[in-house]
């Protein structure tokens, strides 16, 4: 094939048309605002996870939609949705692409629980055979590797993942994560809709935090697998200002660890949180990984047009 063709069939193209048409009439019918908010702004995401995109002179390609769609969310618009383009440094290969699209809504007055059961209505228009089955990340992580987060030894887990090739030198988060990347997602059913909650306090990123019922701190958050993929990242929303800024100190701690950019502070995002965000949960999702969910395709260049490489 030549590089000046597309990377996805027609019936790709097709496929991911009838998607946004579908995510779009789902969303209608529940009176959800579609929004648009900027791609090019003045401050990126510090999450040392996430690089975003440098423009010199006019701020960051976003990662995501969400210090905007908090703003408006602050102002009072109500339930809404999103879907663009979102941009990361870095993330090339089987299954990222330096650009892609994101589908990301945030319901006001929602609990998680909430949440999880619309993204589940949704699912069942996308993947209209797949089961749902719910775990704690807790539970499953010892399902997996026989190791209990709350009484295992940081070094047991951090000699764990290094049996398992992870790199020498990870801490317990690090290692924790490497585990589940690697061990645990691997193991859940491919044709299962499989939701892992109540994720480590440490892995909270934008969300809320809370004791279980043994006393461990853990994150207000989910995520949903199918196929081997990670399909949605959802969390019951910080709404805390003061909070939210002692994680942006924290996340340029850890930046600077790893020898990364720090990143200021979006001070909009924070006065937005001062003036009021509304009790809300949010979740984001990758179109291209739904679409590759649908087409059973592994590779992201299946179903995107014109991928970094031919772009």
């Amino acid at each position: 094939m030549s590089d000046w063709q597309p990377t996805a069939s027609l019936a790709a193209i097709k496929a991911r048309a009838e998607l946004l048409s579908t995510a779009r009439a789902f969303f209608a019918a529940r009176n959800v605002l579609e929004v648009d908010t900027p791609q090019l702004a003045r401050y990126g995401v510090s999450d040392p996870h996430i690089q975003c995109i440098p423009v010199p002179g006019y701020g960051y390609l976003q990662s995501s939609p969400e210090y905007h769609m908090k703003r408006l969310l602050a102002a009072g618009s109500g339930p809404i949705y999103q879907i663009c383009k979102a941009y990361r440094h870095g993330e090339a290969g089987g299954r990222h692409n330096p650009e892609f699209t994101m589908l990301e809504w945030y319901r006001p007055g929602f609990g998680l629980n909430d949440l999880v059961e619309e993204c589940l209505t949704l699912f069942s228009d996308l993947f209209p055979d797949a089961r749902s089955q719910t775990y704690r990340f807790r539970d499953l992580f010892h399902d997996v590797t026989g190791l209990d987060l709350l009484t295992a030894d940081d070094s047991a887990l951090i000699a764990h993942a290094e049996s398992h090739g992870a790199p020498e030198g990870l801490n317990k988060p690090a290692a924790v994560d490497y585990l589940m990347a690697t061990q645990v997602e691997a193991a859940l059913p491919a044709e299962q809709l499989s939701v892992v909650t109540d994720f480590p306090g440490w892995a909270a990123a934008l969300a809320q935090t809370h004791e279980d019922e043994d006393g461990a701190t853990v994150a207000r958050r989910f995520e949903i697998y199918y196929r081997g993929l990670e399909l949605a990242n959802g969390y019951q929303e910080l709404t805390d200002a003061a909070e939210q800024k002692r994680r942006f100190e924290k996340d340029n701690i850890q930046r600077e660890q790893h020898d990364l950019h720090p990143m200021d502070a979006d001070p909009y995002l924070l006065d937005a949180m001062k003036a009021g965000l509304p009790d809300c949960s949010g979740v984001a999702m990758g179109v291209e990984r739904l679409l590759m969910a649908q087409q059973g395709s592994g590779k992201i260049h299946d179903v995107i047009t014109f991928p970094g490489s031919r772009a």
